[in-house]
């Protein structure tokens, strides 16, 4: 009888502090060749340190690596190349004006007859692409590319310098759901051909569609290692939280009241002057949340941006109760806030945040103006300190240190702290983009609640989610965008995944009162999805 493979890497009992947090505590982990092992755990449980010690950017205090059966050092990112680890990052690592080819062979690029290095690296690129479903035009410019396209180019680096194990830290943070189900597929390609992959995330959905093993980390340490299929939502979720956490969104019928926002005939450009928003109409009343559902890319962001008073508007009406909006001045952020507008951005750390604010200086951004901070000279620090210690009991902000700049807190965390910031001003009406994108199952369970419980409170609520079980658990009434129009407006006790997807394709949309659609046509023009959206 052969004897068993040595695993692809094993990783025992690792140490890993920076300076009084203590990242990783005793981790023992093994990762057997030709399976897609996941990971799992809250932000900041140590799977990232984790991932950095196994690809040479930290090195441990304490413990041992093996890799295939051998001790390994890893010191560096090329010491991991090397030893056949490969990584792809939440946050790419590609020179954007550069083209697919050349971001590939990048620091490999074959001695001083640069054009023969080309040519052979054009020949494995298309190799690869073939054999692993990553196609992507070698000659592309990389700030071209889609977000999924640039992952695949990650993807296309790391096999092309010869990585047997294929690490991914987050992979999916930044993807469209069709972007991360193509992902998917890659990754069961890779693994019929005998590659290894160790999967970093907290996304459930990730882990039970994809992976052979899973292993849940909190607070540093490894607390379980299990095959997959033999686990269930719930048990993963409290292995990671280290308590009962419920995944389903409890709340009662809606209780819909008068208009707060209404908008007609909206049309917004983007940068370029294209139009993203092409005449949209509806209303949203207090005691309700509506639900922007749709492909990445089919005018939300814009719809967003412009009512949020960010982003010009071409046409159309915009009403906040009894005030009209449709004047640029009366749309400025600062007085939309002053009517009662709050809005959570897609984009925290982009829009909503300065990271290298400290966090009680980034939790009164676009308040700052406020009297009850801003003294006739100077900011009244001790007010602000105040107030964002409030928060972080109410909001469970953790690490509860206002001095620490923002870039230190989890995405989570990052989260809470433009949630503390805009839902503590009471608003009538909260525009939210993305609310847990990037944020920890613990965290997506108590942003629901605050959502639903501002509802309840007869507040207006629009949510935009690429996330559709977000949408479903959440909307009281969903309104699906495909190329810039809205085509469905459903009641969400009538919505299902299948019926918003044909939605969001264009193949079917809604007639009917702005109140929820009367039922299901066929669309006057079936269109696939626009090509720039990253569907597969």
């Amino acid at each position: 009888m052969s004897a068993v493979a040595p695993p692809a890497i094993e990783l025992r009992s690792i140490d890993k502090r920076f300076g009084d947090v203590h990242a990783n505590r005793d981790v023992s982990l093994v990762v057997r060749r030709g399976t897609i092992h996941g990971l799992v755990g809250e932000n900041g449980a140590g799977k990232s340190t984790l991932m950095g010690i196994v690809y040479g950017y930290y090195q441990p205090d304490r413990g041992e690596i093996l890799v295939r059966g051998r001790p390994a050092a890893i010191r560096s990112a090329q010491g991991a190349l090397a030893a056949g680890i490969g990584m792809v990052h939440q946050h790419f690592m590609l020179v954007e004006p550069f083209t697919v080819l050349e971001n590939v062979v990048l620091g490999m690029e074959g001695g001083f007859r640069l054009g023969a290095g080309l040519a052979r690296a054009r020949a494995e690129l298309q190799r690869l692409g073939r054999e692993y479903h990553l196609e992507v035009d070698p000659d592309a410019r990389v700030a071209d590319l889609s977000v999924g396209q640039r992952q695949r180019v990650e993807i296309l680096k790391a096999l092309y310098r010869g990585a047997e194990l294929l690490v991914l830290d987050e992979p999916t943070a930044v993807l469209t759901p069709q972007e991360a189900d193509h992902l998917f597929r890659i990754l069961a390609s890779l693994r019929s051909e005998g590659k290894t992959v160790l999967l970093s995330t907290h996304k459930l959905r990730e882990i039970r569609e994809v992976t052979d093993v899973v292993t849940v980390m909190r607070q540093g340490r490894v607390v379980a290692t299990l095959p997959t299929a033999g686990t269930t939502p719930e048990q993963l979720a409290e292995l990671m939280v280290g308590r009962t956490v419920r995944l389903h969104v409890d709340r009662r019928p809606a209780r819909p009241g008068d208009p707060v926002l209404e908008v007609t005939g909206l049309v917004v450009e983007d940068s370029l002057g294209v139009e993203r928003v092409k005449g949209v109409s509806f209303t949203v009343r207090r005691g309700e949340i509506v639900g922007v559902a749709g492909v990445a890319g089919n005018g939300q962001s814009e719809l967003l941006e412009a009512l949020a008073g960010i982003r010009s508007v071409k046409s159309g009406h915009i009403r906040l109760r009894t005030d009209d909006l449709t004047g640029a001045a009366a749309r400025s952020p600062r007085h939309l806030r002053k009517l009662g507008l709050a809005h959570v951005p897609e984009d925290r750390q982009r829009v909503g945040l300065i990271m290298s604010f400290t966090a009680r200086e980034s939790a009164i951004l676009g308040y700052h103006d406020d009297s009850a901070y801003n003294g006739v000279i100077r900011l009244r620090r001790a007010a602000v300190a105040s107030s964002f210690d409030r928060q972080v009991t109410e909001y469970d902000i953790r690490p509860g240190d206002g001095a620490l700049p923002t870039s230190a807190f989890s995405g989570g965390n990052q989260q809470k702290i433009v949630l503390a910031r805009e839902l503590d001003r009471n608003p009538d009406l909260l525009l939210i983009g993305q609310p847990t994108r990037g944020v920890d199952i613990g965290a997506i369970e108590f942003i629901h609640r605050r959502l639903v419980a501002l509802r309840d409170a007869g507040k207006a609520l629009l949510l935009i989610s690429v996330e559709l079980d977000e949408i479903l658990a959440l909307s009281d009434r969903i309104l699906v965008m495909h190329d810039g129009r809205i085509a469905g407006d459903v009641p969400g006790a009538a919505a299902t995944e299948g019926v918003l997807g044909l939605m969001m394709a264009g193949v079917t949309e809604t007639r009917g009162s702005p109140e929820g659609g009367a039922g299901c046509a066929p669309a006057a023009h079936p269109e696939p999805p626009s090509p720039d959206t990253g569907g597969e």
